[in-house]
């Protein structure tokens, strides 16, 4: 079945490259139509306390996004009238200004010492704005571009909901360059290591339709996050590379034994099926272990780039032969001699000395494991932003001039009696780093009869049974003082209601950090279990996949280990993702030594010489492989502005190449020197080719 569809495809290329041209517009839909989420708190499990609160700040609340306009210097008469102009921006569900609610005309000094303090810090006021939708909601984003271009230069808007539009247009700005300059640094490295200067442009338009198709396709999932949208192109143009080059090499290969190339095409087509279904594998697995993460950012890249690894080795089989067909006699026509240095020298030096080599691999494990499990880690969103963006020059303001470094949200009872209420919010301030307390308690105990205060006031703080809490801290989200703060908030305000949530944004952080460090040892024990069974699959052996899988874990090890040694901090999900994806990706540089050194055993060679020629065979397409991974990472990471978008991408970029030093000049000894226990654990190992049953090979 397989032989006859490559055949059907080899006959009929124009067909076949109109046909995948055709469905980019389909895809081209899909990709415009699928939303992008840029709010990663969304994503935290939805049982959790925090993300039911939120649910509650959304409905009945209609508290979903919440920001903080600061008026510098400005008269009351121009905060009142911007206030009102703010209440007719849609998707505004409201927005107090303390002034507005209890009348401009009352002197400031007159105003009650609790709520003053919290409006009012020297010649700046703030005020309250709510939105009917979430943070990450296009209205949203559309009300905050409204109330911006209302505002003067005196004013400014702070919030996290503010950071999340202003994190929209960065990323908007900088994902063209991101692509561009990964295709721009991926053709320098193919034609440095490829022998045709038309070639890296065939491969490029094949991976670009596949990226493309599962761009589109991504409209079934509804939404991806910004950080998928970002990394994924590039992502799967590194990670797919080798399966084109393969087909381009099997290709040539038949060349020299079929009279017709499209005969030639179709053999190669059929084999490069059967071996790239087997490696491919790997990488899937690597990349579907985020699907275990409870914080589901992980299952929304992984479902993405697994999908994408799906469709570029289907269109690897199905629509670059026909491209390769159509543009061979360019290809034949524009050779030149590959750039790539001989390692035979080099490689015949290493063997020698594989015992040292050897010893070299295990005394590396200490200070890498010392290294990784010592790396610093943030979990401050903002951190990872530009410090000069609106919104953190803002948020900064907030916190420097009305000690709001965050604000948590209670949800209670409203019905809980006002003495009770009285010692509750007696309590609250006097617990550590609490700066401010707003409640519709608060506001009658300041003296204002119940019907003087105005209803959008009222509505604010009361809904559905439910009274809101706003208490504002002046400790920096996810600091180890806003993590206590929050503990003892919370064991106070359960003592007056059980039922009692908390929510905000340190409230969902301070749930991220705890979910983030689960899922970074769940995800990496799945994706090496499941590397391991699939590796032992392919070897028919119990020790292969261990030794494999040790050397990528290693080249892992040191890649998180860096930011140590350099004293660098970085994003909390940079080591979930790379630990996955790094395995997943380069651990074919092994399988493609492994299974190379197995065949030359297989023919009668000694392990020293076996190993000898598949590290020479090997180099080549491991150093083509790891240097278009890395050079359509690295761009992204040297320029991207948004810090755990370029800390992923610059850890990638890093991890291709250690994983590539580590199999070509570690893996040789360490399959040279385990050779002995290899054949002992594996079945068919020396057995001549003839006899062996044939098994998926690694990608070159």
């Amino acid at each position: 079945m397989l032989d006859r569809i490559a055949h059907l495809l080899t006959r009929k290329p124009k067909l076949v490259a109109l046909i995948a041209a055709a469905l980019l517009i389909p895809s081209a839909m899909g990709y415009l139509g699928t939303r992008v989420n840029y709010d990663i708190l969304t994503y935290l499990p939805q049982d959790l306390e925090s993300s039911q609160g939120e649910r509650l700040l959304e409905e009945p609340f209609h508290m979903a996004a919440t920001s903080m306009l600061i008026v510098e210097g400005m008269p009351a008469a121009y905060t009142n009238d911007l206030i009102n102009a703010i209440k007719d921006v849609p998707g505004v569900s409201n927005a107090v200004w303390l002034s507005n609610a209890v009348g401009i005309q009352i002197p400031i000094d007159f105003i009650p010492a609790g709520p003053r303090e919290m409006f009012y810090a020297g010649e700046a006021t703030m005020m309250i704005i709510q939105y009917e939708k979430s943070g990450a909601d296009q209205e949203t984003m559309e009300a905050i571009d409204a109330i911006r271009a209302i505002c003067n230069e005196k004013c400014f808007l702070a919030g996290f909901s503010v950071v999340i539009k202003d994190t929209k247009d960065l990323v908007d700005r900088e994902l063209p360059v991101y692509v561009g300059l990964a295709v721009a640094l991926s053709l320098a490295a193919m034609s440095i290591t490829m022998e045709s200067v038309v070639l890296p442009f065939v491969f490029l338009a094949s991976i670009g339709m596949a990226i493309v198709y599962n761009f589109g396709t991504n409209i079934f999932l509804g939404e991806i996050s910004y950080i998928t949208q970002a990394i994924a192109a590039v992502l799967q143009l590194g990670v797919t590379m080798d399966y084109s080059i393969f087909l381009y090499h099997r290709y040539k290969e038949e060349q020299s034994r079929w009279d017709d190339k499209r005969d030639a095409m179709a053999k190669a087509i059929a084999a490069a099926f059967t071996s790239l279904s087997g490696s491919s594998l790997t990488t899937i697995a690597g990349f579907l272990a985020l699907c275990f993460m409870r914080l589901t950012l992980g299952r929304d890249i992984g479902i993405v780039m697994a999908k994408g690894v799906v469709l570029g080795v289907a269109t690897v089989v199905l629509v670059l032969p026909a491209l390769l067909l159509l543009f061979d006699k360019h290809i034949e026509k524009h050779k030149h001699k590959s750039l790539l240095p001989d390692f035979t020298k080099l490689n015949r030096r290493v063997i020698r000395r594989r015992k040292w080599m050897m010893a070299l691999f295990l005394l590396l494990f200490l200070p890498a494991v010392y290294a990784q499990s010592h790396t610093g880690v943030y979990y401050k969103l903002d951190e990872a932003l530009p410090q000069d963006m609106a919104s953190i020059v803002a948020n900064n303001k907030l916190k420097d001039e009305f000690d709001m470094a965050g604000s948590h949200f209670i949800l209670l009872r409203d019905d809980i009696p006002a003495t009770d209420m009285n010692r509750l919010e007696a309590s609250i301030r006097e617990i550590d780093g609490i700066s401010s307390v707003l409640s519709y308690h608060t506001m009658l105990g300041s003296g204002i009869p119940d019907f003087f205060i105005p209803e959008e006031v009222r509505n604010m703080l009361k809904q559905g049974g439910l009274q809101l809490l706003m208490v504002n801290s002046e400790y920096a989200t996810a600091s180890d003082q806003v993590s206590t703060q929050l503990k003892d908030l919370n064991s106070l305000v359960k003592s007056y209601d059980p039922g009692a949530l908390i929510t905000g944004e340190a409230a969902l952080t301070d749930d991220l950090i705890t979910t983030s460090a689960v899922d970074f040892q769940v995800t990496n024990y799945i994706s090496i279990g499941a590397i391991l069974l699939i590796v032992a699959w392919v070897f028919r052996s119990l020790s292969m996949p261990v030794v494999l899988v040790a050397a990528i874990e290693l080249a892992i090890f040191i890649n998180q280990g860096v930011p140590y040694f350099t004293g660098t901090a970085i994003p909390f999900v940079s080591p979930t993702i790379i630990g996955c994806v790094q395995l997943g990706a380069t651990v074919d540089y092994a399988i493609l030594l492994a299974t190379r050194f197995r065949e030359e055993l297989q023919s009668g060679k000694s392990a020293a010489e076996a190993i000898e020629i598949a590290a020479t065979a090997s180099d080549g397409s491991i150093i083509t492989s790891s240097l278009v991974m890395f050079c359509a990472t690295l761009g992204v990471g040297l320029i991207s502005e948004i810090e755990i978008i370029s800390s992923i991408c610059v850890m990638l970029a890093r991890g291709a190449l250690i994983s590539a030093v580590m199999s070509m000049f570690l893996m040789p000894s360490i399959l040279c020197v385990c050779e002995p226990l290899i054949n002992k654990t594996s079945l068919h190992w020396r057995r001549p080719k003839a006899e062996t049953i044939q098994l998926p090979s690694g990608t070159p």
